[in-house]
């Protein structure tokens, strides 16, 4: 078992900032069309964060055009160039579901006073 440690202990990202449920997260996702990769950004509220290790993953939920969008992402995938934290967010819930339920105002979560100092 200490080797499959040590092997998923050398393929974890060191480049990470520190981001919790509530936050809004901009995500950039490698998209390779053809011989090109190009760079597609993702940004909603992160509902939840799942896992850890080489594991880990967390769920990034937007609404476009009146639709919501939920996306899964592995935190130490290849397929993400970085991750940028927007905006913190002030929650009292490790999983944010109910949001799923909301819309417009009341789908976005307050900020906490240190983001806004």
């Amino acid at each position: 078992m200490d080797k499959m440690k040590l092997i998923e202990t050398e393929s974890l990202k060191k480049d990470i900032p520190a981001f919790n449920v509530g936050d809004t997260v901009k995500v950039m996702v490698k998209i390779l069309e053809g011989d090109k990769v190009r760079l597609h950004p993702f940004e909603g509220i992160v509902i939840a964060k799942k896992g850890s290790g080489i594991k880990e993953n967390f769920t990034v939920r937007k609404v476009s055009y009146g639709e919501g969008i939920e996306r899964v992402f592995p935190v130490h995938s290849p397929s993400i160039e970085r991750i940028q934290v927007i905006r913190t967010g002030k929650v009292r819930r490790a999983k944010l579901y109910y949001l799923r339920g909301k819309i417009g105002k009341r789908a976005t979560k307050i900020e906490s006073e240190a983001a806004k100092a």
